[in-house]
């Protein structure tokens, strides 16, 4: 069995979230046991130069008009990654858009990035190409138009980010209107390649069981739900894992101190070198650390609400944000007046493993969240996770359970249910004994790929012999 994996960003290459390190960790894990092969799109940022110009070439037909496509290449960790460079999809120096917003002309930049990998899928002989979401959903479409013998598996990482474009979009990467229709890629007038995934790929998955049952409601549908409802037959979820070589911190470079499970004192060297970066003080205060995007999604209308009252018990908050927006003014504007608030912007991706490694508890009130790593890699650094129960985070936190992992949870996204786990978290922290019981376990649990390879696989044999097994993996 020969599979290509296709994502939008993957790790070290190219990231903007979870996607490029997910896309990075799981095809090393398959790679134990398959052939496989990666796929991205070679962006103006990055260095060609760095990368291996690849002697297969081909073009690509999209709406009458022909675009040249040039293959680099590079070995990472095992797992030999294709980088598509093309006209418009190279051109821009970001992955998705600008200060500016997103490209206008995003359609077609991934429409042209989904039709290579069909070139590049029959060239190298695939069996099955797994796509991941939107950027790649139009693979599927087109792997169905032209009757190819190859399946494909299409993972949602976040059914929020749909792709949704003009009707006039049909021509300029000419799909035939036959698809334009609510049962094919038609969203009240407009092309959603969201749709193209969940329509004409082979099998459906999630990145967490928990996030598959969610999507079917209208709740967390985001518009799809009876679409999805429709095509819950070869739905599943699979919870993602992470890299536990590279997140692990008894060898990360970037920490102060490297420790694990055995010498929770060198954890606390952490703390301190976090606090002294930040310009916090006293070790001994709880530390609440956040790493996240500033969107919706992530719960900050709920946390500005509850930030206040958080800051005036005795506690310290390192929040790591990348965006800018109104949540980034309100939060510096509470920040200017709590000495206890510290505050990075943009990514950085030393600063938050330091930041792993240093915090006492991880805050995670997100209003949804199809699957979440930082809970898991924030266990594996001994920083128990304080989580809203959905998706994933319902999936891998624990409270008051024997299962990995455990965490302080709460169940609904409001002020009194947030500010009532914190108080739990404290409560937590000044169990000396409870608190360490719960560190060592948590660093102990399993939150490696393996289990979700082992998934993939399974999926990827039935999709090759031709049976559907419906059922949830979760390791």
């Amino acid at each position: 069995m020969k599979a290509l994996f296709a994502a939008s960003e993957i790790f070290p290459f190219a990231k903007t979230g979870g996607l490029a390190d997910v896309a990075h960790a799981l095809p090393r894990a398959l790679s134990k046991q398959l052939e496989i092969i990666s796929v991205m799109p070679l962006y103006g940022f990055m260095q060609s130069a760095s990368l291996s110009r690849d002697e297969l070439s081909f073009s690509v037909t999209l709406g009458s008009i022909e675009y040249d496509i040039a293959l680099y290449t590079a070995e990472n960790q095992g797992v030999k990654t294709y980088f598509i460079q093309a006209p418009l999809l190279s051109a821009t120096q970001g992955l998705y858009g600008d200060e500016n917003g997103e490209y206008a002309n995003n359609d077609l930049r991934f429409g042209i990035f989904c039709a290579a990998i069909v070139e590049l899928a029959a060239a190298l002989q695939i069996d099955i190409v797994h796509l991941n979401d939107w950027h790649t959903a139009l693979a599927a479409l087109f792997i169905k138009e032209r009757s190819l013998d190859i399946k494909s598996l299409f993972t949602i990482h976040n059914l929020a980010y749909q792709g949704i474009f003009e009707a006039s979009s049909l021509q300029r990467l000419g799909i035939d209107s036959r698809y334009f229709h609510m049962d094919g890629i038609e969203f009240y007038g407009a092309l959603n390649c969201m749709k193209a995934g969940i329509a004409y790929s082979d099998r459906v998955t999630t990145v967490s069981p928990r996030y598959a049952e969610e999507i079917l409601t209208a709740e967390f549908g985001c518009g799809l739900e009876g679409f999805l409802q429709h095509h819950a037959a070869k739905l599943s979820g699979v919870l993602n894992g992470i890299d536990t070589e590279y997140f692990d911190p008894s060898s990360d470079t970037a920490l102060a101190s490297g420790f694990d499970a055995h010498n929770l004192d060198l954890k606390y060297c952490n703390k301190k070198a976090l606090l002294k970066e930040a310009g916090l003080k006293d070790p001994r205060v709880p530390l609440f650390v956040m790493i996240s995007r500033l969107a919706h999604q992530k719960g900050f209308d709920l946390l500005l609400e509850a930030l206040k009252p958080m800051l005036k018990k005795r506690l310290n908050i390192l929040i790591l944000v990348e965006g800018v927006n109104h949540y980034r003014t309100a939060l510096e504007k509470i920040a200017e007046k709590h000495g206890n608030l510290c505050l990075f912007f943009g990514y950085n991706e030393a600063l938050s493993h330091r930041i792993y490694a240093g915090g006492d508890f991880l805050l995670m009130p997100s209003l949804f969240e199809p699957c979440g790593l930082n809970q898991m890699i924030a266990m594996r650094y001994g920083t128990v996770p304080v989580v809203h129960s959905v998706g994933g985070l319902f999936d891998t936190v624990h409270e008051d359970s024997e299962t990995c992992g455990t965490g302080i949870v709460f169940l609904r996204p409001t002020k009194k249910a947030l500010l009532n786990a914190v108080e739990r978290a404290l409560s937590l922290k000044s169990d000396v004994q409870k608190m360490e019981k719960t560190i060592r376990f948590n660093m102990a649990c399993d939150f490696s790929f393996e289990k979700s390879a082992k998934a993939y696989i399974g999926l990827y044999r039935e999709l090759q012999q031709g049976s559907l097994t419906i059922k949830d993996y979760n390791g």
